[in-house]
């Protein structure tokens, strides 16, 4: 989830299975928790709801029912951490489900022989 080439080959997968907003989910949460100005974070913690916790948004990820309680109740204040009990379950659904079939998958496959050393008798 940290390196840009891996992120972006693993968000191509997810894209193809229709899960691509988990991923996305995570990364905003990421970038929320970089944010200092308390009127941004009020903005950013909106918009992350309306995208991806509200049952109105089309990009809604699967949280259970006690993680959107809870979220329902840290939205009356805000802040950096609002979400970080959805981004935990939303990362361990990946790691346990869509991680798992990403390696197995032609997308990591082929993304691995772009990325490996040339032998000398290619050369």
């Amino acid at each position: 989830m940290h390196i840009p080439a891996g992120r972006s080959v693993s968000r191509a997968f997810l894209r193809t299975e229709y899960s691509e907003e988990n991923m996305l989910f995570w990364l905003a949460c990421e970038e929320l928790k970089a944010v200092g100005n308390q009127h941004v974070v009020d903005e950013k913690v909106r918009l992350i709801y309306e995208d991806y916790v509200s049952i109105l948004s089309l990009k809604k990820v699967s949280l259970d029912s006690r993680v959107r309680e809870g979220i329902n109740r840290k939205m009356q204040e805000p802040s950096a951490h609002t979400f970080d009990g959805a981004q935990l379950q939303i990362y361990t659904l990946m790691h346990w489900d869509s991680y798992p079939r990403f390696l197995s998958s032609p997308t990591y496959h082929a993304h691995l022989l772009r990325g490996a050393p040339r032998s000398s008798s290619e050369a």
